[in-house]
């Protein structure tokens, strides 16, 4: 039996610099993306499309998820097969490929998470288990391109 799991945002533009959209210039990419009783973040496209670098775009969002899912359900097959990783960091990357009529999509990601575990004896398993946490992560499963992962796995 499936479950329905229902989630809301808010997105708020909040680049309107007094003319609104009269001129494709003369406003800013700017918005806020809130949930309830969670931080507000703030957004902007990326600066390739006239946004603020200072603030995340939804492509950076998209790989940020697609890393989180990942290394959640990664730690959690970690647990239930009694690896102890001590330490997760992935820098992620992602590849999107704009087309001619200005549209664009992304054609890869790749997750190159660097994992800390407790002993050697689980440095196979913890190499191995990113293969079933690719195949759980719920964001990965939603996105038409590979997700990739080049893991490293230390001892601490």
């Amino acid at each position: 039996m499936s479950k329905e799991h229902h989630y809301k945002t808010t997105i708020q533009w909040t680049g309107n610099k007094g003319t609104g959209t009269s001129n494709y210039r003369n406003y800013e990419r700017n918005h806020t993306i809130s949930v309830e009783n969670k931080p507000i973040i703030e957004a902007s496209s990326d600066p390739a499309f006239r946004g603020d670098k200072t603030k995340y775009n939804p492509e950076e969002m998209l790989l940020s998820s697609l890393s989180s899912c990942h290394m959640l359900w990664y730690l959690h097959f970690c647990a239930e097969a009694g690896v102890i990783v001590t330490d997760y960091v992935d820098n992620a990357t992602g590849t999107m490929i704009e087309t001619k009529n200005g549209s664009g999509h992304f054609s890869e990601v790749i997750l190159n998470p660097l994992i800390t575990v407790s002993e050697i004896s689980m440095i196979e398993k913890a190499k191995e288990l990113h293969h079933k946490a690719n195949e759980f992560c719920f964001i990965a499963n939603s996105v038409n391109f590979p997700v990739k992962h080049i893991p490293v796995v230390l001892v601490k």
